[in-house]
C-alpha cells in the first residue's frame, strides 16, 4: 500500500514559481549549478539529489511566505540548517526546494533567572552554552557536531550527546516551538515553563525530521554548569569488557554525566587527527561524574572500584581542564577522523540495552569478519547507542553495497535485542526501509495519518522516514 502523500500529484517545475519565489528573496535564491552543488547531500554522502532550487531566508516571515508558495503550487521542500545529518535526514527533493536556514541565527533572549533561551533554528548548538557560561548555565545536549549543528537540525532529530544518559536528550530541554506547517500555518507549541496544560505537543514535534513543518523559533531550558567534575579514562584488552564494565558502573547505583566507548580502530583515528594521547588499547572506556563537590568526590571513590574491579588495565585520571578537555576532543573528533582510515564509511546509529551490550558489540565483530570490512565502534555507552561506522571504498565495486548490508544487519540486530533503529541521528532515507522490521503495519499506517492529516500534500521533507509501502 503507498503512503498516503504519494497519492497527491505534485512536483516538477511549476510555472511561474520560480519568478514568485525570487520576487520574495531575490539573488537569496540560488539556482546555478554552481550555488546549489553543496546543498545535494548532507553528511550522508552516498545519496545525492540535485534540487530545483536552495533558499536563503533571513527572517521568519520570509520562511513563512516561502512555505505558503510551495503550498499553493505543490512544491516539496526541505529545510535543512547546518547539512550534517548522517541518514539523509536533509536531501533535497528532485523538483523541490531547500530551505537553508543558517541566516536565522540570532539569540532572541537569553533570560538568566528563568533559566531559557529563545533562539532562531539557526543558531549553533554550542553558541547558546557560549552565551549563556557568563551567568553559570549552559545548554546540555552536546552532539559531537554541537561546534556546527543547529539547534533547529537538533530538534528535527531529537539530538543527544555524550552527555545524555544524566541530562536527556533534546526533547527534554525543548520548552516551546513557533512552527510553520506544511500549510503555511503558524502555530506555537508549549512555552516557556516546565510544566504545560494539555497534550505535550512539542515534545510530539521534536524528532520528526522536518515532516510536519519548519520550527522558526524555539525555547530552550537551560542548566546551572555543574560545580565538580571527574574524568576518568579507562583502558581494556577487548571491547566487551568495556561494554560489561558500563554495566558495572550502573549496577553500582552511579549516574554519571556521560559513559563512552571508543574502539582500536576509533582510538587510532583520533589519535592521527587530534593527538589526545590515547593509550593503545583494544577499547577506551571514558566516564565523567559531574555535579556539587562533596557529591563527585563520593561517587568517585566507587567508580575508582568500579573500574578496577572491571578489568582495566590502564586508568587515568584527568587532573586539569586541559586533560579533562584533551580527553574530550578526541572522542569528539572521532567520527571525522574516521575519514583518516577509509576514503569512505557509513555511520550506523542503533539502540540495544545496556545489559546486552557486550553481546551486540561481539556480533558487529563477528559480522565484521563476515562481510570483509572493518567497524570502528564509538557510541555513548551508557544509554546503549551504538555508533558503528562501516568502513569501504565507493571506488571498489559492489563495496558500498556490501557496506549497506552490513550496516542493515548491525540494525536488525539492534532491534533483535530489544532496542531501536535510532538513537539520535534519525531515520531519513538511510534506515526507512528498515522500519517494519520494528513497527507492526498498524504503526506505521497511524504515522501515515498523522502526516497526511498535518501535510496533506506531502510537501515536507517528501520521501523521508516512512517506507514507501506499507503492507497492512
Amino acid at each position: 500500500m503507498l503512503p498516503l502523500w504519494a497519492k497527491v500529484e505534485g512536483g516538477g517545475k511549476p510555472v511561474g514559481f520560480l519568478e514568485e519565489l525570487k520576487g520574495l528573496l531575490g539573488d537569496r535564491v540560488l539556482t546555478k549549478e554552481a550555488e546549489i552543488a553543496p546543498y545535494e547531500s548532507d553528511a550522508l554522502t552516498a545519496y545525492r539529489k540535485r534540487p530545483l532550487a536552495v533558499v536563503l531566508p533571513e527572517r521568519k516571515e520570509e520562511v513563512v511566505a516561502v512555505v505558503r508558495l510551495c503550498h499553493r503550487h505543490g512544491v516539496p521542500f526541505v529545510a535543512r540548517g547546518s547539512g550534517t545529518s548522517l541518514s539523509g535526514g536533509s536531501l533535497p527533493v528532485e523538483g523541490g526546494i531547500v530551505i537553508a536556514l543558517n541566516r536565522l541565527n540570532r539569540i532572541l533572549r537569553l533570560d538568566p533567572k528563568a533559566r531559557i533561551a529563545v533562539v532562531e533554528p539557526g543558531v549553533v548548538n554550542l553558541e547558546v552554552s557560549r552565551q549563556a557560561a557568563p551567568f553559570g548555565l549552559l545548554y546540555a545536549p552536546d552532539p559531537s557536531s554541537q561546534p556546527v549543528s543547529t539547534i533547529g537540525g537538533n530538534v528535527a532529530f531529537n539530538s543527544g550527546g555524550a552527555h545524555c544518559l544524566k541530562y536527556g536528550m533534546t526533547a527534554n530541554h525543548v520548552l516551546g516551538l513557533e512552527v510553520v506547517t506544511p500549510t503555511g500555518e503558524v502555530v506555537r507549541l508549549g512555552g516557556e515553563g516546565l510544566e504545560g496544560v494539555g497534550p505535550d505537543l512539542h515534545g510530539f514535534f521534536v524528532g520528526t525530521e522536518g515532516l510536519l513543518g519548519v520550527a522558526v523559533e524555539i525555547t530552550l531550558r537551560l542548566l546551572p554548569r555543574p560545580e565538580a567534575y571527574h574524568t576518568l579514562l579507562a583502558a581494556y584488552d577487548s571491547l566487551e569488557k568495556a561494554g560489561e564494565a558500563v554495566s558495572r558502573v550502573i549496577r553500582a547505583g552511579l549516574l554519571p554525566g556521560a559513559m563512552e566507548i571508543m574502539d582500536r580502530l576509533a582510538i587510532e583515528a583520533a589519535e592521527k587527527a587530534v593527538r589526545a594521547g590515547y593509550p593503545e588499547a583494544e577499547a577506551l572506556l571514558i566516564v565523567e561524574l559531574e555535579g556539587p563537590k562533596e557529591e563527585v568526590a563520593a561517587e568517585a571513590e566507587v567508580l575508582h572500584r568500579v573500574i578496577q574491579e572491571s578489568g582495566a588495565y590502564e586508568v587515568r585520571l584527568a587532573q586539569s581542564e586541559a586533560e579533562r578537555q584533551a580527553i574530550w576532543k578526541g572522542r569528539k573528533a572521532a567520527f571525522s577522523a574516521v575519514g583518516r582510515l577509509s576514503p569512505d564509511y557509513l555511520v550506523q546509529d542503533g539502540v540495544v540495552p545496556r545489559s546486552r551490550l557486550g553481546e551486540a558489540l561481539r556480533e558487529i565483530q563477528r559480522l565484521s569478519q563476515v562481510y570483509g570490512l572493518r567497524v570502528a565502534n564509538v557510541f555513548h555507552a551508557g544509554d546503549g547507542n551504538l555508533h558503528p561506522l562501516v568502513l569501504y571504498d565507493g571506488k571498489r565495486p559492489g563495496e558500498l553495497e556490501r557496506a549497506e548490508e552490513l550496516a542493515g544487519e548491525i540494525l536488525r540486530l539492534c532491534v533483535r535485542l530489544g532496542g531501536s533503529l535510532t538513537g539520535e541521528h534519525g531515520i531519513g532515507v538511510e534506515k526507512k526501509a528498515y522500519m517494519p522490521e520494528m513497527f507492526a503495519p498498524e504503526d506505521l499506517m497511524a504515522m501515515e495519518r498523522v502526516k497526511a492529516a498535518l501535510d496533506p500534500k506531502g510537501q515536507a521533507n517528501r520521501g523521508k522516514v516512512l517506507p514507501e509501502e506499507v503492507h497492512a
